[in-house]
């Protein structure tokens, strides 16, 4: 089975660029109600995941740091704390299966590091377990 079978694409789910400012990233994780996003740069290529617990980070280790305040900080000065990896579009399913494991999601690149969309452990599940009642 290929990966892409699972595929979230890119125009269902939401990112930011690594040049938006931390609001804005606060703002785009509050509205779509995720708890991580993934980050590209200006040419789509996929460079890590911040997640909430990243943002909580940087926020207590600068005080006095107000919504304000964060439309004057860069998302790429918050440090993921965790490697969220992404795959190859064509990457064999057990490589999918392996990542997933540790990752609510997986994002995903074509062969040029471009970022097309993701996949969710959730996905995965569903799909094995529909099989399974078969």
């Amino acid at each position: 089975m290929n990966i892409l079978f699972f595929l979230l694409p890119k125009s269902q789910i939401a990112y930011v660029l690594d040049d938006f400012t931390l609001r804005q990233t606060v703002e785009k994780l509050h509205y779509h109600h995720y708890t991580a996003i993934p980050v590209l740069d200006r040419e789509g290529k996929y460079l890590r995941t911040v997640s909430e617990g990243d943002i909580l980070s940087y926020l207590t280790e600068h005080d006095g740091m107000d919504f304000k305040k964060a439309e004057d900080v860069s998302i790429s000065d918050v440090q993921s704390s965790r490697e969220i990896l992404a795959i190859h579009s064509m990457a064999r399913m057990e490589d999918l299966y392996h990542l997933a494991l540790g990752q609510n999601f997986v994002p995903v690149t074509d062969d040029k590091g471009v970022f097309i969309g993701i996949v969710t452990r959730q996905s995965i599940l569903k799909y094995y377990f529909s099989s399974q009642k078969n």
